[in-house]
């Protein structure tokens, strides 16, 4: 089962300085900062998966990317600008979430394959428009016209995309793009598909869905899968139920959930293999609008709220060397969760990661460069490291799943 990394310029800066919290005075970002597969021992990842919106803007604005990134990912081509190594493949995409409003897509077949041909990607996914909805039992007769004709536009530009290839002759492997609302559709898409000579197919829409309910769609699916097709899953994370999707047929899946939970979830911050810990919370004063609010009215004093800040990082440091309590590092870890005016008390859930100290026993190279710096909430330096280890602990679940060969198809 390979694992694709969804791009979303996520760089850290291998010379910035945790205890002033300052960047190097000669960093250059895209020269000097590195990628998760940069930072640590063994890659998190098979491949990257980058989608045009990113890169280009869509109609919602801008991309993550500036102009100058963006030229220079087109004269270098996709394996320099992210400095891959031979074992990393590359995907693109259109990012179909970023014009999913809009009723048909705003690229062309044409400028998707101008895309994936300029940056020299490995695969590149069909256009498709993605069907909000699902139906288990809503048939092609009783379904809502506008799903009906997302999915039959999806099916029309994967046709075009794959003539488009071949008339070419690009170099580019063609991923078709499949969407429904429904197995049977959802199976249907696959069939058609496979009849115009895909032999590799996404299935998109399918992050809200239930994985009982991918799981029926997978089933169905299988009943039309040639033996030698393979899916993808687009944005779905379910390690626990990867080798039942494997058995389906599937061998690829990306999704940003581990990397995105070490700063976006509310407690699961920090992975280990059989569990996750709340990070700990020191805000930076000057980076906090709770915090430069009070100040800025007179009601919190600057240099109270930076001698707290201090010097809760200066326990969490020495508690780390052994060099200081539990309940010291804890109660001035409450104290500041006061003068920030936090919304919640994670007393308890510091109380818990401090005693496990996770960190410890992790094997992964930031783990053991940063100590307990991983698992402080504070800044973009140390939470995209937590999450590039949430990355490598995600890795190892995957290699650790039993292997389970790919279910024949009853078309095979």
């Amino acid at each position: 089962m390979k694992f694709y990394f969804p791009d979303s310029q996520d760089l850290v800066s291998p010379t910035y300085n945790f205890v002033q919290d300052e960047y190097s005075p000669f960093r250059v970002r895209q020269r000097d900062d590195r990628y998760a597969h940069e930072v640590l021992a063994r890659a998190p990842y098979h491949g990257m998966l980058v989608s045009k919106s990113i890169v280009d803007g869509s109609v919602k604005g801008a991309g993550k990317y500036t102009s100058a990134q963006r030229a220079r990912l087109y004269r270098l081509g996709v394996e320099k600008f992210f400095r891959l190594p031979d074992t990393i493949e590359s995907l693109g995409d259109n990012g179909a979430f970023n014009y999913a409003d809009e009723q048909v897509p705003p690229v062309s077949v044409s400028e998707t394959l101008d895309f994936y041909e300029g940056c020299g990607f490995t695969s590149g996914v069909s256009v498709d428009h993605i069907i909000f909805g699902y139906e288990r039992d809503h048939d092609f007769e009783t379904v809502d016209p506008a799903w009906a004709e997302r999915r039959l536009l999806t099916l029309r530009l994967a046709e075009e995309f794959i003539g488009q290839i071949s008339d070419q002759g690009l170099r580019v492997e063609p991923v078709g793009a499949a969407q429904g609302w429904s197995p049977a559709s959802y199976a249907d898409s696959v069939r058609q598909l496979q009849d115009m000579g895909y032999r590799r197919i996404a299935l998109g829409g399918m992050v809200p869905l239930k994985t009982v309910d991918i799981m029926d769609c997978l089933a169905a699916i299988d009943e039309v899968r040639g033996p030698e097709t393979e899916l993808h899953l687009l944005g779905v994370t379910r390690v626990g139920s990867m080798n039942a999707f494997a058995g389906y047929g599937v061998t690829s899946f990306d999704s940003t959930s581990a990397f995105r939970q070490a700063f976006m979830d509310d407690r699961d911050n920090f992975h280990t293999e059989n569990d996750s810990f709340v990070a700990l919370r020191v805000p930076q004063v000057d980076g906090n609008p709770t915090l430069r609010r009070g100040i800025l009215s007179g009601q919190i004093s600057q240099k109270d709220a930076i001698q707290l800040e201090r010097a809760c990082l200066k326990a969490l440091r020495e508690f780390d060397r052994s060099e200081a309590s539990l309940q010291g590092a804890l109660a001035l870890l409450a104290d500041y969760e006061v003068l920030c005016q936090s919304k919640k008390s994670y007393g308890a859930e510091y109380e818990r990661t401090l005693s496990a100290a996770p960190w410890t026993a992790c094997e992964c190279t930031l783990c053991r460069e940063l100590g307990i710096e991983i698992a402080i909430f504070r800044g973009t330096e140390r939470n995209k490291r937590r999450g590039f280890h949430n990355l490598s602990v995600l890795a190892a679940k995957m290699e650790r799943l039993p292997v389970r060969p790919t279910q024949r198809s009853n078309s095979g």
